[in-house]
């Protein structure tokens, strides 16, 4: 008998809501792991299948899940800039401020690769602004770093609002 949760990373990897849907329907794990610890979830965000991830999620994937390195589907999408997939997980109760294997976060990882819509939206939604790394620094320091003018400007503004 074939093993029907190794097809489950493949079909999120393309976005095959159809398969997708058949292994749900045969009860394949949502949130079986490949070798680096990525899930269907995980997979389907960061090769941005949002109608993937949204049957992933309503059939119950779990949305904080993290691979080896400790990285979940939002700090994926934070990374790569999918402003609408973002959306989806925090509208489905993804933890804004959930940290990697060495603290970064979300907020971090769009700060850091000029992702500024998906900046502001973890902004507007609550994301920690003050969380820190484990070298101690936050997502202004990484704006400050890579040269991300947009970001840190709106960062310092949100710092400002927060002290308030």
């Amino acid at each position: 008998m074939e093993n029907i949760n190794l097809l489950i990373i493949p079909a999120a990897r393309k976005g095959e809501t159809a398969v997708l849907q058949e292994l749900i329907r045969r009860n394949a794990d949502l949130n079986f792991r490949d070798e680096k610890g990525y899930t269907p979830l995980i997979i389907a965000c960061y090769n941005n299948h949002i109608e993937a991830a949204r049957l992933l999620i309503k059939a119950g994937a779990d949305i904080d899940a993290a691979d080896y390195g400790g990285n979940t589907a939002l700090m994926g999408v934070a990374f790569k800039g999918y402003t609408d997939i973002a959306a989806l997980l925090i509208e489905s109760g993804a933890n804004l401020n959930l940290k990697h294997g060495n603290g970064g976060t979300a907020l971090m990882f769009a700060a850091m690769f000029g992702r500024n819509e998906v900046l502001e939206l973890l902004l507007a939604k609550g994301a920690e602004i003050n969380l820190q790394d484990q070298r101690g620094q936050t997502a202004l320091d990484y704006a400050a770093m890579q040269g991300n003018e947009a970001g840190l400007a709106r960062l310092e503004t949100a710092g400002r609002q927060s002290i308030t």
